[in-house]
Formats: structure tokens, C-alpha cells, sequence
């Protein structure tokens, strides 16, 4: 009997914990966003570093050419076209930099969003992916992303 109730509190807390995590997750992607984000709003709040270095300084010039029409100003993602790049998913522990080279290479097929799949970006030469990189990761630092 205490087996019994002992495994079905286990399988009771196990699924809070998933229930509570799963909406603290969806809390966070749509942090300060209405219950309706308006499309093409910013999903996350990004804090910019107060200056860049000159590689990521040209990284927010081709990012801000080729990649924030879909993941937004700053990299904070756009509802309803692409994801924010300043976000914990994307730390370089779980997205390291050549993930993002390949991004722009060959494309993404979707995996932790529902936005689609992300097509190749062929006017982004290998110099530029490293600058963009650079500017990103600038960015999640300065957001606390490490």
C-alpha cells in the first residue's frame, strides 16, 4: 500500500513539474508580449552590450541585412517569422558556432520552433556567418547567455 501511494505521488509530481516547467518556458518565450502577441513583434527582451567589437560591429550590420527580417531586431525573434537568437536555447553549449555556420549554409529544418523550416542563406559568405556569430554571441552575453 505505501509503495502504491508513494509511486503515484512520484507520477503526480512528475507531471507538475512538467506542467510548471512547460508554462515557465512558455512564459519566457513571450515575456513581455500580450496573451495575443501582435505578429512580428519582439519575442524577448534583449539588453545590448554598451559597445561591440569591431568583428561583431560588422556582425550587426550584415545581421541587420540578411537575418532580422525573420529573427528580429537585435536577434530577439519575431512572432510569427522566426525565432530570437538571444535566448537560452541558443547558447553556445547547446548551438555552438559552426551550428550557425551550417544554418546559413544548408538551411535548418525546424526543431525547437513552429515558424518552418529556415532556407539556406547563400549571400552569407563563411567571413560574414563568423561576424554575425560574433555579434550574437556578444549579445547573449550580454543577456546573461554564455
Amino acid at each position: 500500500m505505501k509503495n502504491t501511494l508513494l509511486a503515484g505521488a512520484a507520477v503526480i509530481a512528475v507531471a507538475l513539474g512538467t506542467y510548471t516547467y512547460t508554462r515557465l518556458t512558455d512564459h519566457d518565450l513571450s515575456a513581455g508580449q500580450a496573451s495575443t502577441p501582435t505578429q512580428g513583434a519582439a519575442m524577448v527582451a534583449v539588453t545590448l552590450p554598451k559597445s561591440l567589437s569591431p568583428e561583431a560591429s560588422m556582425g550587426k550590420r550584415a545581421f541587420d541585412a540578411v537575418c532580422a527580417d525573420c529573427h528580429g531586431a537585435n536577434a530577439a525573434g519575431k512572432v510569427g517569422f522566426g525565432p530570437p537568437l538571444i535566448h537560452k536555447i541558443y547558447e553556445p553549449s547547446h548551438h555552438g558556432d559552426m551550428a550557425f555556420q551550417m544554418a546559413a549554409q544548408n538551411g535548418v529544418r525546424a526543431h525547437h520552433w513552429k515558424f518552418g523550416d529556415m532556407p539556406p542563406q547563400p549571400q552569407v559568405t563563411r567571413a560574414d556567418a563568423g561576424s554575425i556569430i560574433a555579434y550574437i554571441r556578444e549579445v547573449q552575453r550580454a543577456n546573461g547567455i554564455n
